[in-house]
């Protein structure tokens, strides 16, 4: 399926480690992570291959291929100083499927956590749990999509069939590793926008990594092998954010769609914390994870603590969280 090893005399190689598609400086929140050092530069890698073959895909170029074409070698080491000399605050293996590559994000993570910096999987979440606990202690955080809640969905869009070990892997990310999970739906019409499936990610995000775990449900459109699927309306959209919050997330974001349900809340007191257009962010009232006007727990890991004194007229604090990297 994802077309990088080998069998060769009964020896497995890998044919793709450090042989790099793509790599970009972007901000965080494309990823999309909102709840996870927000406002901050990630050094984006990119390979080849997938172990799925998802009829939507976006990055299809690079992840449905069978060879690989205009790749470049990046050793772990010139990634990790790269990140560094262009200021990132973490690295992110993206774009592709991480776990492809898997020993070349495992070495380049343990030199990146040394250098300071942080760890980013984005990833369709379809590995072993003995495969998540080798990389688990050099992971900071689980960008996971949960494509749908049906056996059918996941076998016609992404010929799998042993999706809930995806389930079972982000719960243990977050519970066995402290890693900080943030979920993505792509909501197709036709496909996995029916109230069921949606209320099937919602309730077991709430049940299994907790009300405070963001949902990302993005808006998608025609790629790939679904050219004939519609956009998704902005209507499905929001129907999938009341069904989140309905079910109890306190976070539910718009993607792919400008000017909704873009910013973070207070679900206590109402309160802007984080301000975002775009890419564009402005962290306003946050003290660490919490809201800096009620003190609600808002699970934000890695920011700074910004104590608002605009109602006396004076300038924003600055604090920086003593313990964290």
């Amino acid at each position: 399926m994802c077309r990088v090893r080998q069998n060769r005399d009964g020896v497995l190689h890998t044919l793709n480690y450090g042989e790099v598609s793509s790599v970009a400086i972007d901000p965080i929140e494309k990823k999309p992570l909102f709840h996870f050092y927000p406002a901050t530069p990630v050094f984006s890698v990119g390979g080849w291959g997938c172990n799925f073959h998802c009829l939507h895909c976006q990055n299809w170029e690079i992840a449905c291929v069978d060879t690989l074409p205009g790749s470049r070698y990046l050793s772990p080491e010139e990634q990790v100083r790269l990140a560094v000399q262009e200021r990132c605050a973490g690295v992110a293996w993206t774009y592709n499927e991480p776990t492809v590559w898997y020993e070349y994000t495992l070495d380049c993570a343990r030199l990146a956590r040394a250098r300071g910096l942080y760890t980013v999987y984005v990833t369709n979440g379809f590995m072993t749990p003995e495969a998540l606990d080798g990389i688990g202690p050099w992971l900071d955080a689980w960008r996971v999509d949960v494509k749908g809640f049906s056996d059918r969905l996941y076998r016609h869009l992404a010929n799998v069939r042993q999706w809930r070990g995806i389930l079972e892997v982000a719960a243990r990310a977050r519970n066995r590793w402290n890693m900080h999970v943030e979920v993505v739906t792509n909501v197709i019409p036709g496909w996995n926008d029916d109230d069921a499936q949606l209320r099937g990610i919602a309730e077991w995000m709430v049940a299994e990594l907790g009300p405070l775990t963001p949902w990302h449900v993005t808006r998608s459109f025609p790629m790939h092998r679904l050219q004939d699927v519609v956009a998704t309306p902005l209507e499905t959209i929001q129907r999938a954010v009341d069904i989140g919050r309905a079910a109890g997330l306190k976070f539910v974001y718009s993607g792919n769609v400008s000017g909704r349900n873009e910013d973070t809340i207070c679900y206590s007191c109402g309160r802007i914390a984080i301000r975002r257009s775009g890419y564009r962010v402005e962290i306003l009232s946050l003290n660490g994870s919490r809201c800096a006007h009620c003190g609600a727990e808002l699970n934000i890991r890695g920011v700074a603590s910004i104590v608002s004194s605009r109602d006396e007229g004076g300038p924003d604090e600055l604090r920086p969280i003593e313990g964290e990297r």
